[in-house]
């Protein structure tokens, strides 16, 4: 007779590979702790986790698309899209308890999407942005995001947050000083890496692309520009883990993607390491306990906030884009500390999916 296993659906958002990689460590622990795991997404993050995972069953479970701008306000974009999006939410909600009758799955982890909570079976919510900023012109209204945001934390029997607990944290006041629902945990930071080991560094400047269409095309272009014009060895990792592709033009490599292993050994390579500033790529950066160049996506205020504070705390450099000088920030990043002391443990996502799976077996 086979051991009985608790059928588990990991279900992330779709906007950039944060959330995907993020879902990696939750995803090895389950396994690790004896789960039998489904995934389910939609894009290259569902790309990127079929990768990881050759062996588990993934489903295409469509979430919200949003039409992003090549310029003007991003939040605007996503407030003239607000009702499709919520519209999205009930419909994925709904699609929900399909897949969870269809596949008898017992727990449901949802990364940053907002329907895929059930009263029937327990359901975890993975937020990094407790508190979602609004740019200027919108900041009267946060108090009301906030208060929305923390009505669907509400609907879920756990809210996890991928942060530390204390005051020195990587999130800042995206997880901190707010008031939490009383299901909230701190899990402490995700992330697919480890602390980095000293390479001979062959690499003079890598840049790591990540992030939804056309920004990550108008970053690739800026960078590409720019690289060529110097005799440095550079390597861009285009972020589209849909293709398997590598090029080279004069001293710049290019490839499609790369696997955790091959990601973690070429950063490892590299002198300088640009990317953007999403939260998934500061938990990497700070498991590794690296130093990067941050280039925030434009009018995407959590990047534009990571990218604020750890350049005031002489952590990481940053530079707007449209203003970004390469050579320049190489030399400024030179008087920048780089993530140091911050410990990469699962201790309290061990827990959690512990007492998840502990609790009402049969």
């Amino acid at each position: 007779m086979s051991e009985y296993k608790k059928r588990v659906l990991v279900a992330p958002l779709d906007w950039g590979l944060g959330h995907a990689t993020r879902c990696i460590p939750i995803i090895q622990e389950f396994l690790l702790q004896n789960a039998e795991v489904i995934i389910a997404g939609y894009g290259r993050s569902l790309y990127l986790l079929k990768k990881e995972f050759p062996s588990l069953q993934c489903i295409h479970f469509e979430g919200v698309s949003v039409n992003y701008p090549s310029d003007g306000s991003f939040a605007w974009t996503i407030i003239r899209q607000l009702s499709k999006i919520l519209k999205n939410f009930r419909n994925e909600h709904k699609l929900l308890q399909k897949l969870i009758n269809e596949n008898n799955i017992e727990i449901v982890i949802s990364d940053s999407r907002h329907g895929l909570f059930s009263k029937n079976i327990p359901s975890i919510f993975l937020l990094s942005q407790v508190r979602i900023l609004l740019p200027s012109s919108l900041k009267i209204f946060e108090p009301f995001v906030a208060w929305m945001n923390k009505q669907y934390m509400k609907k879920y029997s756990e809210c996890w947050i991928p942060d530390y607990s204390s005051e020195r944290n990587l999130a800042g006041r995206l997880t901190h000083n707010i008031s939490l629902p009383k299901n909230t945990f701190y899990i402490g930071p995700l992330s697919r890496m480890k602390k980095n080991e000293i390479q001979e560094k062959d690499i003079d400047v890598l840049a790591v692309l990540s992030g939804p269409e056309p920004q990550r095309t108008i970053f690739e272009e800026i960078l590409f520009e720019q690289m060529k014009a110097t005799t440095l060895r550079c390597v861009i990792v285009r972020g589209k883990t849909e293709e398997a592709v590598t090029t080279k033009f004069n001293n710049v490599t290019f490839y499609s993607s790369m696997a955790t292993e091959q990601l973690q050994e070429i950063i490892s390579r590299s002198k300088y390491v640009f990317s953007r500033s999403g939260y998934s790529t500061v938990m990497d950066f700070a498991a590794m306990s690296i130093s990067a160049i941050f280039i925030p996506t434009p009018e995407q205020t959590e990047q534009e906030y990571l990218a604020a504070i750890l350049k005031k705390q002489k952590i990481c450099y940053s530079e707007i884009q449209k203003d970004l000088s390469l050579l320049r920030a190489i030399e400024q990043s030179k008087s920048y500390s780089g993530f140091t002391n911050f410990p990469n443990t699962r201790e309290e996502l061990k827990k959690r999916i512990h007492a998840l799976l502990n609790t009402g077996n049969s």
